[in-house]
């Protein structure tokens, strides 16, 4: 009976401990065999390409591996510290700091080194191996354990950097295309696991694969990004500005060919460079546009009907008082035209227009070009800009809004309206990324742009005649380009300083946005700098250039005729001179709109300057080069001259 006893409690005991083991600890004691049997990997597929629209690589990811420790493994820290610390040639104490605390804390995984490439990895398995140790993985070392990765590759450096974007090392994107399309580029986690022997040989493995990440094909042109960041960068530096943005836009379809930032960074090695830098300010930046806002002024007008052109107007004493607040303009003089007065940036003008069209209107057309909401652009931290409501506006609102001031607008929207009138009047919403696609190249989706109608394409035929003597007898006759012909304006705003907590006259922000050729525009350009220092600060002076200087490489890269001809040295008519002021018309009557305006000899004249009167544009004073032939009948003669010579 004893032994009977004995065998029974002896069997139930067991019963019982099998019921609890097999039964209430089953789940936890199958992980624990998994753990010891089983390496779980988590890897992600390689995050996806940024390509321009030739299909040159903007970003790319590569395979590479980093080096963690699992302090568990390890007996000597000291010693492994100083071992690790002589091959990676970086200071023992903090590995050692790092090893001591996790093995305290009961971790099991340290940073040793992030994001080797292959040659890396091998000289550091070479350096640290132990031929003693029986290990099934590399380095041969102890505790040390290698993890496959991935590293971002920026090929062309600071080009296109604040478009392109970056990804920390993380591979998250923070800012530019890297940011606002994280979801499509990065990489899907794969999930998979190894089931090893006793001796760490592998027996059996399983994966899980998910939906690839896609790359993203922008509309930008890498060969004409690299002559845009490089035109701006030689005029912001000869201007020593603090800062410039240029863009290059077609019209027609609102495809960014180049949007470029000075001082810029390379993405590659982004810690070496000011956040500051990072910051896309062709999207991320307003401003008072100052003289080239009068676009929407003019254009507001020629499609209400309410100017011609032609039409001339009194500027009275070169003064005119709106809301209890006098606007002065010392370049008037007693009478002139719409079209001469936005050539010579008259202020008076531009005012004088404002007042016609009413606070009703002018603030919706505001609203139809675009201004006052974001544009849509697919980048991250887009601005509004600035557009007060019309309740909010005040007695001279009107006329400061008229010349450009009370608004803010960032550079990619004033483009964008300059496109519209060189479109006809259809304001395309602008975009910068063309198509996405597999990696397989199949493309999955692709962007199309909304048109909008704002003007008529009377009214943006007559605006761009215009702005085409802006360049040829206005402020900006350093945008004549050679062989085609150019419009635009230049604007050179004062800028609101937040110590003073006003407009600071010694602060500016000058401009040159417009477009070429004239009848059939390709391409806009837009140049911002922000506050240019010197005796040549103004749009004329200093965007104009830079605006030539880009557009003379990238028409004849677009295979844009030429649609105006050289005039050749023995034809050449006689030189033009620059206007360094334009002075006031003394002899003109107002009743005699049609009469002939007489080319003045240009001499500096000091601009005075009261500290009510908002900046009017400076003329330059560079020496401009040989005249091009504009006029059809001068065109036929020289070729007829040519005939005969030959």
């Amino acid at each position: 009976m004893l032994v009977v006893a004995f065998f029974i409690l002896w069997i139930g005991a067991i019963s019982v401990r099998l019921v609890h083991l097999q039964v209430n600890q089953s789940e936890w004691l199958r992980e624990q065999a998994l753990d010891q049997r089983r390496d779980e990997l988590k890897s992600k597929m390689l995050r996806g390409s940024i390509l321009d629209r030739t299909e040159r690589a903007l970003a790319m990811s590569v395979h590479v591996k980093s080096l963690y420790a699992d302090p568990a493994e390890i007996t000597d820290v000291e010693k492994t510290a100083q071992q690790v610390a002589e091959v990676l040639k970086t200071k023992p104490e903090q590995i050692l700091n790092d090893l001591r605390e996790a093995k305290e804390k009961g971790k099991r995984f340290v940073w040793l080194a992030r994001k080797l490439d292959e040659d890396a990895a091998q000289e550091i398995n070479k350096a640290l191996e132990d031929t003693k140790l029986k290990k099934f993985d590399l380095p041969k070392f102890a505790g040390l354990h290698w993890k496959e990765e991935q590293k971002r590759n920026y090929p062309y450096k600071k080009l296109a950097a604040q478009v392109v974007g970056f990804s920390n090392s993380d591979d998250v994107g923070q800012a530019g295309i890297e940011q606002s399309q994280e979801e499509l580029l990065n990489g899907a986690v794969i999930q998979a696991w190894q089931d090893r022997d006793r001796l760490g040989r592998v027996y059996d493995q399983s994966e899980i694969k998910r939906e690839p990440p896609k790359d993203i094909v922008l509309t930008i042109n890498s060969s004409i990004q690299y002559k845009v960041e490089h035109a701006l960068e030689k005029g912001v530096k000869a201007a020593h500005a603090k800062s410039g943005v240029a863009i290059v836009l077609d019209p027609k379809t609102g495809e960014v060919l180049a949007m470029a930032n000075y001082p810029t960074f390379d993405p590659n090695n982004f810690n070496e460079f000011p956040t500051e830098n990072f910051k896309n300010k062709a999207v991320q930046n307003s401003f008072a546009p100052g003289s080239i806002f009068k676009l929407v002024t003019y254009g507001t007008a020629l499609q209400e009907k309410l100017i011609k052109p032609d039409e001339w107007f009194s500027c009275g004493n070169g003064v005119i008082e709106v809301g209890k607040r006098e606007f002065r303009d010392n370049h008037c003089g007693k009478a002139i035209s719409f079209t001469k007065a936005l050539a010579i940036s008259s202020n008076l003008g531009a005012i004088k227009v404002g007042l016609k069209i009413g606070e009703n209107k002018f603030s919706n057309y505001i609203r139809h070009f675009g201004f006052g909401e974001m544009s849509g652009i697919e980048l991250p931290a887009e601005m509004r800009g600035l557009v007060r409501p019309l309740e909010k506006w005040k007695g001279d609102s009107l006329a400061s809004m008229s010349i450009g001031y009370e608004i803010g607008v960032t550079p990619l929207q004033i483009a964008s309206a300059f496109a519209t009138i060189a479109n006809d009047g259809v304001r395309v919403r602008p975009r910068i990324i063309k198509e996405i696609r597999q990696a397989d190249g199949k493309v999955i989706s692709t962007t199309e742009s909304e048109n909008i109608r704002v003007v008529s394409a009377e009214a943006a035929l007559k605006l761009r005649g215009m702005l085409r003597e802006v360049v040829l007898k206005g402020t900006g006759k350093e945008a004549a380009i050679d062989g085609y012909s150019s419009a635009g304006k230049t604007g050179t705003a004062w800028k609101y300083d937040p110590k003073i907590k006003r407009v600071s006259g010694s602060k500016y922000v000058s401009s040159f946005i417009g477009f070429a050729p004239v009848d059939d525009p390709s391409i806009v350009i837009a140049v911002v700098l922000d506050e240019p220092q010197g005796a040549l600060r103004n749009g004329g002076q200093v965007s104009a250039p830079i605006f030539r200087e880009i557009a003379e490489q990238v028409l004849p890269e677009l295979n844009v005729v030429p649609d105006e001809n050289i005039r050749p040295d023995n034809l050449m008519a006689q030189e033009i001179p620059s206007e360094t002021e334009v002075a006031p018309i003394s002899t003109q009557k107002e009743d005699a709109p049609k009469k002939a305006e007489k080319t003045a000899t240009s001499e500096k004249i000091k601009e005075t300057k009261k500290e009510n009167e908002p900046p009017s544009e400076e003329k330059k004073s560079i020496k401009q080069k040989p005249v091009m032939l504009n006029n059809e009948n001068e065109n036929k003669l020289s070729r007829e001259r040519i005939k005969q010579k030959t």
